[in-house]
């Protein structure tokens, strides 16, 4: 079986389908926890590009709701799965902020976007893993 991080890459190298920074988070851990991919696929189809409208990005809304479909949804579980995802980002977690922000960098947005896909993916692996919620 694939870790969740070589699940959620290989789904976000997907030429065929495009998932969306909230369902490549959703989904590895979703498919764990007894979710098909299509049921997560459609759980998390408007999280994307912060919830279609620049808010909260969707690696993090992702994250959270793998976090409480694995059996991490105290608020404690969130608070670590936020301070970290902020921590990298100068305290900013908002879709538009973060792109806007890349922008000045030059990386390509989906380089970028792959990259908070797989950290999110990461963290709530970590906070899983702690908790004895996840063995891989």
């Amino acid at each position: 079986m694939q870790t969740v991080l070589e699940r959620a890459k290989a789904l976000r190298a997907d030429p065929n389908v495009h998932y969306n920074c909230a369902q490549a988070v959703l989904i590895p851990f979703a498919e764990r926890a007894g979710l098909s991919a299509e049921q997560a696929y459609a759980l998390a189809a408007h999280f994307g590009s912060g919830m279609r409208s620049g808010l909260t990005c969707g690696a993090v809304t992702g994250g959270l709701m793998a976090l409480g479909i694995s059996g991490a949804g105290e608020a404690d579980d969130a608070h670590a799965f936020l301070r970290r995802m902020k921590a990298g980002h100068d305290g900013v977690i908002d879709c538009a902020h973060l792109l806007a922000a890349n922008a000045k960098t030059g990386t390509p947005k989906k380089v970028h976007c792959d990259g908070m896909v797989f950290e999110a993916v990461e963290a709530v692996a970590e906070i899983l893993k702690a908790r004895g919620l996840l063995d891989e």
